[in-house]
C-alpha cells in the first residue's frame, strides 16, 4: 500500500519517488512492486498501477486479434431486416454510406471516425508501440505514438455504436423480422478484446518500457 506524503515532505523528495491518485489527487510515495502486484490508493481504493506478467506478449496477441476482427466487424452484415417482403443487410460501412448519401455528411463523418477510423488508428498505434518495445527499436517514435493513442482514447466509441444497434433492434423487432448477422458477433468480440487490451496493457509498464526503465516488461 502506498504511503501518503504530507505537504512539508514534498519538497524533500524527488518527483520520481511520488505518485498522485488520478481519482482523489492524494500524493503518495511510489511503492516498488513485485511481479503480479498492484498499487491501490489508500484513500479511495483506485488502482494506481500494476506490475503484470508478460504484458507485451499478451497485449500483442490481443491487438492482433482485434485487427483480425476489425474487417468482419465493419463489413459483414450486422443484421438482416425483412420488412413487407423486402430484405436488406446492414453493415457499419453501409450505415456510414447511407448517412452520407442521405444528405447528413457531417453525421456520416463523425460516425465513420468514432466507429471505424479512430478505433483502427488506436489499434495501429498500440501495435507500433508494442513492436517498438518488443524489438527495442524506435522507442522515441513509440513514445510519440503512445501519447497520440492516449489523446484518441476518448474518441473511439464502439460501445456507443453498439448501444445504438441494440436499441434499433429492439425498436424494429415488432415491425419487421430481424436476423442477427455474423458482423454483430464480430463487432461485440472486437469490443470485448479492446476492453481486455485496456486492462492488460498496463500504462505504467508501457511508459517505463518506452523510456528504457524496464526492459523486462514482457517477462
Amino acid at each position: 500500500m502506498p504511503e501518503p506524503v504530507d505537504a512539508p515532505q514534498v519538497s524533500d523528495l524527488p518527483l520520481d519517488d511520488l505518485v498522485a491518485c488520478h481519482e482523489c489527487d492524494l500524493l503518495m510515495r511510489k511503492p516498488v512492486l513485485a511481479r503480479g502486484e498492484k498499487a491501490e490508493c489508500p484513500r479511495c481504493g483506485y488502482e494506481l498501477y500494476a506490475h503484470r506478467h508478460n504484458v507485451i506478449e499478451r497485449s500483442l496477441a490481443l491487438v492482433i486479434a482485434a485487427l483480425l476482427l476489425y474487417i468482419p466487424a465493419n463489413f459483414l452484415p450486422i443484421m438482416q431486416l425483412n420488412l413487407l417482403g423486402q430484405t436488406s443487410e446492414d453493415t457499419v460501412w453501409t450505415g456510414v454510406v447511407g448517412l452520407f448519401d442521405g444528405g447528413m455528411q457531417g453525421v456520416a463523418i463523425v460516425v465513420f471516425l468514432c466507429s471505424m477510423g479512430i478505433p483502427l488508428l488506436k489499434l495501429l498505434c498500440q501495435l507500433a508501440v508494442l513492436l517498438s518495445i518488443r524489438w527495442k527499436i524506435g522507442r522515441n517514435y513509440g513514445l510519440l505514438l503512445y501519447r497520440i493513442y492516449h489523446h484518441m482514447k476518448d474518441w473511439g466509441m464502439l460501445e456507443v455504436y453498439l448501444m445504438g444497434v441494440l436499441v434499433a433492434i429492439v425498436k424494429l423487432a415488432d415491425m419487421a423480422s430481424i436476423t442477427v448477422g455474423v458482423g454483430l458477433v464480430c463487432f461485440i468480440s472486437l469490443l470485448v478484446v479492446q476492453v481486455l487490451l485496456e486492462v492488460v496493457m498496463s500504462p505504467h509498464q508501457i511508459w517505463q518500457a518506452l523510456s528504457g526503465e524496464d526492459d523486462h516488461a514482457g517477462d
